[in-house]
């Protein structure tokens, strides 16, 4: 698979991957599927170990993303974002090829084709090598939306979304009650805690930062989506 080293958050589906190189972790993101899902697979540089964030589709996709050659990392972890179909095609196949653990929120376990292995809650971590990661909880797109949060060497934070934020707005919700509680998650757990600079990775479409869609939180709550 072909990977762009000049990271700029967008790529497009069936294209090359993109590559973000921090201090102690890479992001690679791709988009596989008719859905237009990203994928991110997140490598420790010190111990080579790798996580994967949303098994969506194309398990060969994720195949190549992951390497064949000796250098490759081990992908030992995959975490599902969130029980939504488009989100865990490819979970059984890439778990199952590479024997790792799956990861997922107990309230959107039971729709998954392959039992997590580690069920996980608010403000549990999450390792890739020696990178820690922390869960947050996103009630409202779906009971069990998960995002996770990695602050690299400078503190800088890195989160990603899956579906429960993008540019622009929340994630779809299916009524008044489950919007207000994903607002009230994303304001409390999310913009309340980090700062403007955080760089969002999303489910679909391309990243943004927290201080891009701060000053529209007001908007999202009044319009009601």
């Amino acid at each position: 698979m072909d990977v762009v080293e000049d990271y700029n958050g967008h790529v497009e589906p069936g294209a090359a991957a993109a590559r973000r190189v921090l201090d102690a972790l890479t992001i690679t993101k791709v988009s596989v599927g008719p859905m237009d899902n990203n994928a991110y697979l997140l490598v420790c540089r010190e111990t080579n170990e790798a996580l994967l964030i949303d098994a969506a589709n194309e398990p060969q996709r994720l195949s190549d993303l992951v390497g064949h050659d000796r250098q490759r990392p081990d992908l030992r972890t995959i975490v599902t974002t969130h029980q939504h179909a488009d989100h865990w095609q490819a979970l059984g196949a890439v778990a199952g090829q590479y024997g790792a653990n799956t990861i997922a929120h107990a309230e959107d376990a039971a729709p998954l084709p392959v039992p997590p292995d580690r069920l996980v809650a608010h403000g549990d971590s999450v390792s890739v090598g020696a990178c820690e990661l922390s869960v947050i909880h996103l009630r409202g797109h779906t009971p069990g939306s998960i995002a996770l949060v990695y602050h690299d060497s400078g503190g800088h934070p890195h989160l990603f979304t899956g579906d429960s934020l993008f540019p622009g707005g929340p994630g779809k919700t299916s009524g008044p009650a489950n919007f207000a509680s994903l607002m009230d998650d994303l304001e409390a757990r999310v913009f309340g805690e980090l700062p403007d600079e955080t760089w969002f990775y999303p489910g679909h479409g391309d990243d943004s930062t927290l201080g891009a869609e701060r000053p529209k939180l007001a908007e999202w709550r009044a319009r009601g989506w």
